[in-house]
Protein backbone atom coordinates (compact mmCIF):
# COMPACT_ATOMS: atom_id res chain seq x y z
CA UNK A 1 0.00 0.00 0.00
CA UNK A 2 1.46 3.32 -1.09
CA UNK A 3 1.63 5.98 1.59
CA UNK A 4 2.97 9.53 1.59
CA UNK A 5 2.91 11.27 4.94
CA UNK A 6 3.82 14.94 5.21
CA UNK A 7 4.94 16.66 8.39
CA UNK A 8 6.66 19.85 9.49
CA UNK A 9 4.01 22.42 8.71
CA UNK A 10 3.05 25.12 11.17
CA UNK A 11 2.75 28.81 11.90
CA UNK A 12 5.69 31.11 11.26
CA UNK A 13 6.36 34.82 10.98
CA UNK A 14 7.28 36.31 7.63
CA UNK A 15 10.99 35.88 7.01
CA UNK A 16 11.11 32.66 8.99
CA UNK A 17 11.84 29.10 7.93
CA UNK A 18 10.19 25.69 7.98
CA UNK A 19 11.28 22.28 6.75
CA UNK A 20 8.63 19.93 5.43
CA UNK A 21 9.18 16.19 5.30
CA UNK A 22 7.36 13.54 3.31
CA UNK A 23 7.87 9.92 4.35
CA UNK A 24 7.14 7.43 1.59
CA UNK A 25 6.34 3.74 1.71
CA UNK A 26 4.87 1.02 -0.47
CA UNK A 27 6.90 1.69 -3.63
CA UNK A 28 10.50 1.94 -4.81
CA UNK A 29 11.27 5.44 -3.63
CA UNK A 30 14.84 5.61 -4.95
CA UNK A 31 13.69 5.35 -8.59
CA UNK A 32 10.73 7.71 -8.25
CA UNK A 33 10.50 11.40 -9.07
CA UNK A 34 8.84 13.33 -6.28
CA UNK A 35 7.16 16.71 -6.15
CA UNK A 36 5.76 19.30 -3.78
CA UNK A 37 2.58 21.20 -4.57
CA UNK A 38 0.57 23.71 -2.57
CA UNK A 39 -3.00 24.90 -2.45
CA UNK A 40 -4.18 28.15 -0.90
CA UNK A 41 -7.85 28.69 0.03
CA UNK A 42 -9.93 29.28 -3.07
CA UNK A 43 -7.00 28.60 -5.36
CA UNK A 44 -6.00 25.71 -7.58
CA UNK A 45 -3.26 23.37 -6.48
CA UNK A 46 0.04 24.63 -7.89
CA UNK A 47 3.45 23.13 -8.50
CA UNK A 48 6.24 24.15 -6.13
CA UNK A 49 9.24 21.89 -6.73
CA UNK A 50 10.28 18.51 -8.03
CA UNK A 51 13.28 16.25 -7.66
CA UNK A 52 14.23 13.37 -9.89
CA UNK A 53 15.49 10.02 -8.67
CA UNK A 54 18.94 11.55 -9.09
CA UNK A 55 18.99 14.24 -6.43
CA UNK A 56 20.99 16.56 -8.65
CA UNK A 57 18.03 17.29 -10.90
CA UNK A 58 15.53 19.71 -9.41
CA UNK A 59 13.04 22.26 -10.71
CA UNK A 60 11.16 25.06 -8.96
CA UNK A 61 8.34 27.45 -9.64
CA UNK A 62 9.76 30.93 -10.16
CA UNK A 63 8.13 32.36 -7.03
CA UNK A 64 10.17 30.12 -4.70
CA UNK A 65 13.52 30.02 -6.49
CA UNK A 66 16.33 31.03 -4.18
CA UNK A 67 14.13 30.56 -1.10
CA UNK A 68 13.03 26.89 -1.18
CA UNK A 69 15.19 23.80 -1.58
CA UNK A 70 13.92 20.32 -2.37
CA UNK A 71 16.06 17.36 -1.36
CA UNK A 72 15.74 13.65 -0.76
CA UNK A 73 17.24 10.90 1.37
CA UNK A 74 16.75 7.61 -0.43
CA UNK A 75 18.00 5.67 2.60
CA UNK A 76 15.13 7.11 4.63
CA UNK A 77 12.55 7.13 1.81
CA UNK A 78 11.96 10.78 2.55
CA UNK A 79 11.74 13.95 0.50
CA UNK A 80 12.17 17.38 2.09
CA UNK A 81 11.25 20.96 1.32
CA UNK A 82 13.35 23.54 3.11
CA UNK A 83 11.52 26.86 3.02
CA UNK A 84 13.39 30.03 3.93
CA UNK A 85 12.46 33.71 3.79
CA UNK A 86 8.81 32.77 3.96
CA UNK A 87 6.21 35.24 2.80
CA UNK A 88 2.51 35.59 3.58
CA UNK A 89 1.75 34.43 0.04
CA UNK A 90 3.41 31.08 0.81
CA UNK A 91 0.48 30.27 3.11
CA UNK A 92 -1.15 27.08 1.84
CA UNK A 93 -1.59 23.39 2.40
CA UNK A 94 1.52 21.66 1.06
CA UNK A 95 1.32 18.24 -0.55
CA UNK A 96 3.96 15.80 -1.67
CA UNK A 97 3.32 13.48 -4.57
CA UNK A 98 4.97 10.81 -6.69
CA UNK A 99 5.36 11.54 -10.39
CA UNK A 100 4.63 8.49 -12.49
CA UNK A 101 4.93 9.63 -16.13
CA UNK A 102 5.80 12.45 -18.53
CA UNK A 103 8.64 13.60 -16.33
CA UNK A 104 9.26 16.72 -18.43
CA UNK A 105 5.72 17.86 -17.56
CA UNK A 106 6.57 18.10 -13.88
CA UNK A 107 4.31 21.13 -13.32
CA UNK A 108 1.25 19.16 -14.43
CA UNK A 109 -0.35 17.58 -11.38
CA UNK A 110 -1.99 14.95 -13.60
CA UNK A 111 1.41 13.31 -14.05
CA UNK A 112 1.47 12.48 -10.33
CA UNK A 113 -0.36 9.39 -9.14
CA UNK A 114 -0.03 9.27 -5.35
CA UNK A 115 -0.53 12.18 -2.95
CA UNK A 116 -0.09 12.78 0.74
CA UNK A 117 -2.78 14.24 2.98
CA UNK A 118 -1.13 17.65 3.14
CA UNK A 119 0.37 19.81 5.86
CA UNK A 120 -0.70 23.38 6.62
CA UNK A 121 1.82 26.21 6.40
CA UNK A 122 0.70 29.59 7.68
CA UNK A 123 2.94 32.65 7.36
CA UNK A 124 1.91 35.77 9.18
CA UNK A 125 2.91 39.20 7.99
Amino acid sequence: QVQLVESGGGFVQAGGSLRLSCAASGFTFSTSAMGWFRQAPGEEREFVATIRWSAGITYYVDSVKGRFTISRDNAKNTVYLQMNSLKAEDTAVYYCARQMRDYSAYQNLNTYDYWGQGTQVTVSS
